[in-house]
């Protein structure tokens, strides 16, 4: 753990440790700072999936929460340097539930949220990075972030896009949701191996932060009419499911992807 941190742990369903500044050293910095950029902005990361949970898909090499927790961490540090006040749903490998990390986030004023995820898909040569968000005060945010990781990262530009996943629908604040790139495409995959990258990933990220008030909104992708359509129909084969196994209390296949939608919708 870093030196001028200290851990807290809350009394919640799983183990959850935050991290938060502590020492006079680091309060008369972040002070400092603070009044150089006008206010004492809170950051809360989220970095996606961990414990039980690889995120991804089934088969997949390389975990999800491992490259997110790496990302998550590393942009901790940054903009701790810059005087932030630094917030993380998890730091470490355990499983987060998502109210608990909508939870953390909706208990800070002035602050953001941003949560780190990584792209998979069966199709392998699928790439690019995309940013999402769900509330109009997001657009902001994930326009500039969106805008530095793409002109960081060798990747495609998938665009920034507004879906109500679960994490960004329950937030009171600005938040957004980062698609570093796909896993599961070979090149991308070899450049999230690497530390140099996840790096430069972490500090692009950070500068969006930094200049989400000072950019303008870009264009965005609307899917929030297909996210609504994909879950009924996943409802309507829920129920069909149901009265063909009445009486069954196994799950079939498609009742256990449902859940998995319904999770992250």
């Amino acid at each position: 753990m870093p030196r001028n941190f200290c851990a807290i742990r809350l009394p919640v369903a799983s183990l959850l440790v935050m991290l938060l500044p502590c020492g006079s050293s680091y309060a008369a910095g972040a002070s400092r700072s603070s009044e150089r950029s006008g206010s004492l902005t809170t950051v809360v990361i989220d970095a996606g999936h961990g414990g039980h949970d690889r995120g991804g898909i089934p088969g997949q090499r390389i975990a999800e929460k491992d490259m997110t927790l790496d990302v998550a961490q590393r942009l901790r540090n940054v903009l701790s340097t810059s005087g932030y006040r630094v917030v993380m749903t998890r730091d470490s490998d355990v499983f987060v539930p998502l109210p608990t990390r909508v939870a953390i986030a909706n208990s800070y004023r002035n602050a953001i949220f941003v949560c780190i995820h990584f792209n998979a898909t069966q199709r392998r040569g699928a790439g690019g990075i995309e940013t999402y968000f769900y509330s109009r005060d997001s657009l902001p945010l994930a326009s500039a972030i969106h805008s530095y990781v793409v002109g960081g990262a060798p990747s495609s530009n998938r665009g920034v896009r507004r879906r109500g996943y679960y994490v960004l629908r329950k937030t009171n604040i600005p938040a957004v949701l980062v698609e570093c790139g796909f896993l599961t495409n070979p090149t991308e995959a070899a450049y999230a191996q690497t530390a140099s990258y996840r790096q430069k990933l972490a500090e692009e990220i950070a500068a969006g932060v930094r200049g989400r008030n000072i950019a303008s909104s870009a264009s965005y992708i609307d899917q929030t009419k297909v996210a609504k359509s994909e879950r009924h129909r996943s409802k309507r084969s829920h129920k069909k499911g149901a009265r063909k196994k009445k009486g069954s209390s196994k799950p079939t296949g498609s009742e256990a992807r449902t859940g998995a939608i319904d999770r992250e919708a």
